[in-house]
């Protein structure tokens, strides 16, 4: 069925681990009539979580899409992991997606991976609307959640429903620009796919006072955002807020909504089925459709085809599916397109209507959806696609340099943990290379790479849990026998110094002299970020020279001097650069290398390790004990402490290195009731007799990199 492009909605649910992102979502296919019965994370029986090993583990590994009709309007859905180690699932999503539904807990509020998932939110201005969830359990805090909200994600929550009680008197909420109050029963209709929805009046007593004070409030908010909403109070001093109707309240709602201006606030129980419903409806009010985003893009391309992989996916009958955002244009079964990022032709034999772990075969598409595409051989996550070479060529003098900002790269993180993994026979090594080859193609985050020294192949990527899951993969769906090696930290190295050297480089190839004379300065930057290369004010030198010089560079940071990690924070300046005639760029490119190892060799020269946001959940009675150890045996600069009820939540930063175990320390100081929850958040200085331990252990021949700790989901 042919949808307008004003009837999509492409969304993603976002949240921390364990906030009822993926019960949401299945209430959201039970209720629209996709599935006949209700998926339960814990029965491990759910659509959206299909593998094995998130079914076994009751979590989200990978994202899943998902397309349903509600209201009329088709809801194309990704369902997002909440766990640190798969952030680049939530990355690529949000980079595609026109709208959020960010889940939080009622207990607990905004947590640490609910900042993380925000911030990358923030980063593709996508418009979002809050679920609080969890409204049945015990010490769900309504305000404490909104309060939560409003002071650590530093935004502007308008409350549009209101819980009708707390905890077991959780019955339903109050719908503020209908003033409706929408109840559930359990007793009669378990599945919540029935409800009763009645106006509230003033019998209602308190329920009516309050509801009626909120809504003022939530006008008098937009008026401030709105002002369309502020031109109709300006026009009567003594409008009676009452009147102003549901629809104009809905549309001011929506439009500061998909400005970004505001988030508006919902609430519900998704595990006792309440809330979903008109959760489902005001997304649809609500959330943006495609529209806006493709105008971006059409006053560019035109009608002209405007593709982009998001997501690729190795499926052992089909191939390669490649996930496409179709921002223009439109794209049929058996077209021949243009992958402007890799200037190559494309097939595209096959498209698919993704359903999860099912698919539809379609005929062809149109802008605004998400589709698979099946029969593409070069394309990777974050390639652009068009109808062909010339089209591109037109759009992008069009464009004049705009294309960067209308389509933002994906943020791939840089891993900070890595281990070898090994064939249990040589005749299996052909078959885990090519089972790496698809699952880095499936995973940005992956890092492959082949240790100079040793000859092992050396996995690298965002955790313990990250890891340990493509090493099941591996076995299981692709039956390659192999073991993975200790998880070690990846650290990262610095010189500390500025400094400036001149190499020379004289060689007589193939009857020819080849000579060069290269001059850098390195100055040490107080950031951490990759290494950079820049020309010398008065340095006069071609372009493919320097690029070569560039190139040699950043190949020789790759290897500090110290552990041969990669080195970091340091700005390379091409201050001279003497060439003899003919000299190949190659020879200038070997003089730069030997120039910066000089400058490595002579510096002064630190390790970085990874350094952790941690929050710790612990009792009133074992605060002391547990900031103690942070203190003393972690590492640990303490930010915050904050009271919730009769729990204590640590902010704080600890390196990696010291969490070793700290999962079975704070379990056995606790009781069992600590827990903890981590997410990466900078390198810094390793203290000097740490990095003198480090050396040491290494001389001895000892394995000089520690464990990693076991994490707590």
């Amino acid at each position: 069925m042919q949808i307008s492009k004003g009837k999509i909605r492409n969304i993603g649910i976002i949240a921390h681990i364990d906030a009822g992102k993926t019960t949401v979502t299945e209430r959201m296919l039970f209720y629209s009539g996709f599935t006949k019965t209700i998926g339960e994370v814990h029965d491990g029986d759910t659509v959206m979580d299909y593998l094995q090993q998130e079914r076994d583990r009751g979590i989200t590994i990978q994202s899943a899409a998902i397309s349903f009709q509600w209201k009329q309007h088709r809801i194309n859905l990704i369902d997002t992991p909440g766990h640190i180690d798969f952030t680049i699932e939530v990355e690529r999503a949000l980079r595609v997606l026109d709208g959020a539904v960010a889940v939080f807990d009622a207990v607990s509020g905004v947590q640490a991976q609910t900042l993380s998932v925000w911030r990358q939110a923030d980063r593709y201005h996508v418009p979002r609307v809050a679920f609080i969830n969890k409204m049945d359990r015990n010490n769900a805090n309504f305000e404490m959640t909104l309060q939560s909200i409003k002071e650590k994600l530093h935004v502007q929550p308008i409350i549009t429903q209101m819980p009708v009680g707390e905890g077991a008197t959780f019955t339903g909420i109050v719908d503020l620009p209908t003033m409706q109050v929408i109840t559930w029963n359990s007793a009669t209709c378990e599945d919540g796919s029935t409800f009763n929805s009645r106006d509230i009046n003033e019998t209602d007593g308190l329920l009516w006072k309050n509801s009626h004070q909120a809504r003022s409030e939530l006008i008098e908010q937009l008026a401030e955002l709105d002002d369309h909403i502020l031109n109709i109070l300006l026009q009567d001093d003594n409008l009676d807020y009452g009147l102003l109707s549901a629809e104009e309240i809905v549309s001011a709602i929506a439009r500061v909504t998909k400005n970004v201006k505001a988030i508006p606030v919902m609430c519900g129980s998704a595990l006792k089925n309440k809330g979903i419903q008109p959760l489902m409806n005001r997304i649809v009010e609500y959330l943006p459709s495609p529209i806006s985003k493709n105008n971006e893009i059409s006053t560019i391309f035109g009608k002209g085809l405007f593709g982009y992989a998001f997501k690729v996916l190795h499926d052992r009958q089909r191939g390669s599916l490649v996930f496409l955002r179709i921002y223009s244009g439109s794209l049929k079964s058996r077209q021949s397109i243009y992958n402007v990022t890799r200037k190559c032709r494309e097939q595209v034999n096959r498209l698919l209507l993704v359903l999860a772990d099912d698919y539809q075969e379609i005929k062809s598409t149109s802008s605004g959806n998400i589709v698979v595409a099946v029969g593409l051989k070069h394309t990777v996550t974050g390639d652009i696609l068009v109808s062909s070479a010339s089209a591109s060529e037109t759009a992008m003098k069009k464009a004049e340099g705009q294309e960067n900002n209308i389509i933002p790269s994906i943020k791939i993180p840089q891993p900070v943990f890595f281990c070898t993994i090994e064939p249990h026979t040589s005749a299996e090594q052909k078959a885990l290379d090519h089972a790496l080859r698809c699952l880095q193609l499936e995973d940005p985050s992956l890092k492959i790479t082949i240790d100079e020294d040793t000859g092992q192949t050396v996995l690298s990527g965002m955790g313990e849990l990250h890891l340990e899951i493509i090493g099941v993969r591996i076995k299981e769906e692709f039956k390659v026998n192999a073991d993975l090696g200790p998880l070690q930290v990846s650290y990262r190295e610095k010189i500390t110094s500025n400094a400036t050297e001149k190499s020379v480089l004289d060689r007589i190839l193939n009857g020819k002299r080849q000579a060069a004379a290269v001059t850098l300065t390195v100055e040490s930057l107080l950031d951490t970020n990759p290494v950079v290369c820049v020309r010398g004010d008065d340095l006069h030198l071609s372009d493919e020279y320097f690029n070569s010089i560039r190139d040699a560079v950043i190949a020789t940071s790759s290897h500090g001097p110290i552990l041969s990690f990669p080195v970091i924070g340091i700005k390379v300046t091409v201050v001279n650069c003497e060439i003899q005639v003919g000299t190949l760029p190659s020879i200038v490119a070997a003089c730069a290398s030997n120039c910066l190892q000089q400058i490595f060799v002579n510096g002064d020269n630190r390790l970085l390790e990874p350094v952790m946001k941690i929050e710790v959940q612990c009792f009133e009675k074992d605060l002391g004990n547990v900031l103690g150890d942070l203190s003393k045996s972690r590492r640990a600069s303490i930010n915050e402490v904050n009271n919730k009820d009769d729990i204590r939540i640590i902010m704080a930063e600890a390196p990696l290195e010291t969490l070793v175990g700290y999962a079975t320390v704070l379990r056995s100081m606790t009781s069992g009731t600590g827990s903890f929850t981590m997410e990466y958040s900078k390198y810094s200085l390793l203290p000097l007799q740490q990095q003198e331990l480090l050396l040491s252990k290494r001389s001895d021949g000892n394995n000089y990199c520690r464990m990693l700790p076991d994490t707590e989901e």
